[in-house]
């Protein structure tokens, strides 16, 4: 126990040495506490290795401090940076404890830990930005790097499944990030560590060929610097020299690109020269003093600081033919550029010259950081930068995941809808819910990168009108316009047809300029409105074309009843009346309108004849308490089957196929006939009078009441001129 302290003890010691001789400044405390805090966090948990799994966050902490130093905040987070995500410490606790700067980079590591579960790399280019776009601090991917590199240092004691998925998404992810923020060195070795996972044959065969010719390339090189060290020492140069390490994955590829072998490489044999000094024209001297003591090769030079990578990286490239004839690389630059050259982005912070890029989005963020620079003294810039390192990389973008792990690139504060039409046209049109990890959201939510997007789908489901208040793309936003447009375009056309059979109903004729003038009578700006206005049934034609009168209708109802009675009571024939008063003229009683069916008796009266009601008329009930010896027995003539006629008025929708449904229900009960249909519609609604043959009056109730169960009728009722 005594031992695990005394080593506990010397790994802080290393940590804050290391902070000490590479950062700005550093809050021993914070380290000490956060130190601290991993340890008991993770003293429970091992790696594959066997090792506790404390030595993760503490190697990755050191690495950062040794190579990718920027300030003692991301040393602690990188410390802390597994707290969250593996151990039963929150977010909000380190927040407390640590400040926000260190919670959000834990918080970013951790999002970006999450990203690539389950997901298989497909779309490499687009990954890279999705981790630009989830990030606000470059110090969460700074201590991502550090956090993958160390992962990839220890791989070996994974499954081999796990070795190549892992390289995998390293060499084609991280790697080209690392070389997009400068990390010379950190890239390299992402790539030689994930060569060694990934074709571990070809790795070991460089490998070796490499450590064979180790010697006699040592003896090459010093032979060829010894005269160019001569040369600058006597212009009085300060400067560093010595042979440049190739790197295996390097070779490698260029052997596939070329297709040739490994001896005819021919840049195995390089060297850097980096010059102490400030003044960037020393390295064109030194360039001068090279061209003068060895051949150069005009095609391979290059001159990145006059023009550098987009990745800020400066230094100048020269070929030359040495000695026995071998092709020699050589590196040349000062310390600035090498520094920013192995430590990429983390360097800026120490120089504020030489910055400008080529790449628009790392260019307006490198002059931010200038601008600091420039107008501020020294002590507050450092405290300006170090409070906010804003990385404004694709923020205006956000990255999405299919179900099935497809990468999506939509614009910021976009929408389920909008994933939806981004998927399909289709999809968008019938999206009636969405799920975002796995829990479902309005559809209005606002989607984050790193997001896992289902659409939940239903034919029934039409693009909403108020989904325009919230989309955000412009594909999203024409098909819901399209959509809406194509049924404002249906509602007006019926509404025309409605109009156009009101008027051939009423025998009117209307021209273009009448219909034009009505529109603006009733305030509509133009027809199409007003058609419109028709078909959701929010003019009433019937009163804008022929205002009803109440005392025509109700005449022209009973005119139509005594037509349908006459015709009828002809077709049944005389009425049977018994007794002693057979052969006197009868006629039938307005008040209750008997036809045949309806259960009847005679009423004698004075100068009339005989009276024919229903027997439940109130009238004649009321005549027969005072009168009762004035009731004369009747009945209607037995036809043919005992069948009589009966009136039905139906009221309706006017739907396609109504009126199949109305004979269908009728002729299938029982084989009942039909003797005639009248129907007349207006608007959408249907009106008419259906006349039938039927038993008796259970015969009709019954189909009454088939009438009724079908699907948009509003009523039914036997026709006579009291119902109407």
């Amino acid at each position: 126990m005594e031992y695990a302290d005394v080593k506990h003890k010397e790994r802080l010691e290393t940590l804050l040495d290391a902070c000490k001789e590479n950062l700005p400044k550093v809050n021993t405390d914070l380290l000490r506490k956060s130190f601290q805090l991993s340890y008991e966090a993770h003293k429970n948990d091992f790696r594959a290795s066997g090792e506790p799994y404390f030595y993760h966050p503490y190697d990755v902490a050191l690495l950062v401090a040794r190579e990718i130093p920027l300030d003692d905040i991301s040393v602690v987070a990188a410390l802390l940076h597994d707290v969250v995500e593996d151990t039963e410490f929150s977010l909000e606790f380190i927040e407390k404890e640590f400040g926000k700067q260190v919670a959000d980079i834990v918080d970013g590591v951790t999002k970006i830990s999450g990203v690539f579960k389950g997901h298989e790399i497909t779309q490499a280019e687009n990954y890279r930005k999705l981790l630009l776009s989830m990030v606000k601090d470059v110090r969460v991917i700074l201590v991502k790097f550090a956090d993958r590199l160390h992962n990839m240092r220890t791989l070996e004691f994974v499954n081999a499944e796990k070795q190549r998925r892992i390289a995998r998404e390293t060499l084609e992810i991280y790697a080209p990030f690392a070389n997009r923020f400068g990390l010379g060195r950190v890239k390299w070795e992402l790539e030689d560590l994930s060569f060694k996972y990934l074709n571990k044959e070809a790795y070991n065969e460089i490998a070796r060929k490499i450590k064979d010719k180790r010697r006699e390339r040592e003896a090459y090189i010093n032979k060829f610097i010894k005269p160019i060290s001569e040369r600058l020492s006597e212009h009085g140069l300060e400067f560093n020299i010595g042979g440049r390490p190739k790197h295996l994955y390097s070779i490698y590829r260029k052997m596939i690109k070329q297709n040739t072998s490994f001896e005819q490489i021919y840049d195995l044999l390089a060297i850097r020269i980096i010059l102490e000094s400030d003044d960037a024209n020393e390295c064109y001297y030194v360039l001068g003093v090279i061209n003068q003591l060895y051949k150069p090769i005009p095609d391979r030079f290059k001159d990145y600081i006059s023009i550098p990578k987009k990745n800020n990286y400066q230094s100048i490239h020269n070929t030359v033919i040495g000695p026995e004839g071998r092709l020699v690389e050589i590196q040349i630059r000062n310390r600035k550029m090498h520094e920013i050259a192995e430590r990429g982005v983390a360097a800026h912070w120490k120089y504020k010259e030489n910055l400008f890029t080529n790449d628009k989005d790392l260019e307006e963020w490198v002059n931010w950081i200038r601008d600091i620079f420039e107008n501020a003294s020294k002590d507050e810039a450092t405290k300006e930068i170090l409070s906010s390192f804003e990385l404004n990389l694709y923020q205006d973008e956000i990255y999405v995941f299919t179900p099935n792990g497809d990468l999506k690139r939509m614009p910021i504060d976009s929408t389920p809808v909008d994933f939806a039409y981004q998927i399909h046209s289709n999809v968008g049109d019938h999206c009636i819910g969405a799920k975002v990890n796995g829990k479902i959201v309005p559809l209005n939510t606002t989607l984050h990168s790193g997001d896992q997007v289902e659409i939940i789908t239903s034919k029934n489901q039409n693009p909403n009108k108020s989904w325009l208040q919230f989309v955000k793309t412009h594909k999203a936003r024409n098909s819901i316009r399209k959509f809406i447009n194509k049924e404002e375009e249906k509602i007006v056309e019926h509404g025309k047809e409605i109009w156009e059979r009101k008027l051939k109903k009423l025998k009117l004729n209307f021209g273009p300029d009448d219909i034009a003038k009505l529109s603006r009578k009733l305030k509509f700006d133009n027809f199409q409105q007003f058609y419109k206005a028709i078909a959701l049934d929010q003019v009433d034609l019937d009163n804008i074309l022929n205002p009803p009168e109440e005392k025509e209708e109700h005449t022209q109802n009973e005119f139509e009843f005594d037509t349908f009675a006459n015709q009828v009571r002809t077709s049944a024939g005389e009425i049977l009346v018994e007794g002693e008063h057979k052969g006197i003229v009868h006629t039938y009683a307005k008040c209750c309108n008997p036809i045949p069916g309806d259960p009847i008796i005679g009423y004698i009266s004075v100068g009339e004849g005989i009276k024919i009601h229903r027997k439940n008329c109130k009238n004649l009930i009321n005549m027969a308490k005072k009168s009762e010896n004035k009731l004369v027995p009747v009945q209607w003539p037995r036809a043919n089957g005992s069948e009589f006629v009966v009136g039905i008025n139906i009221r309706g929708e006017d739907a396609p196929g109504i009126l199949k449904d109305i004979s269908n229900s009728i002729t299938t009960y029982v084989n009942t006939n039909i003797k005639g249909i009248n129907i007349s519609t207006s608007e959408s609604m249907f009106n008419g009078t259906i006349t039938v043959y039927v038993r008796d009056l259970e015969h009709l109730n019954r189909i009454v009441e088939r009438l009724k169960k079908i699907k948009g009728i509003y009523s039914v009722q036997r026709f006579d001129a009291e119902g109407n």
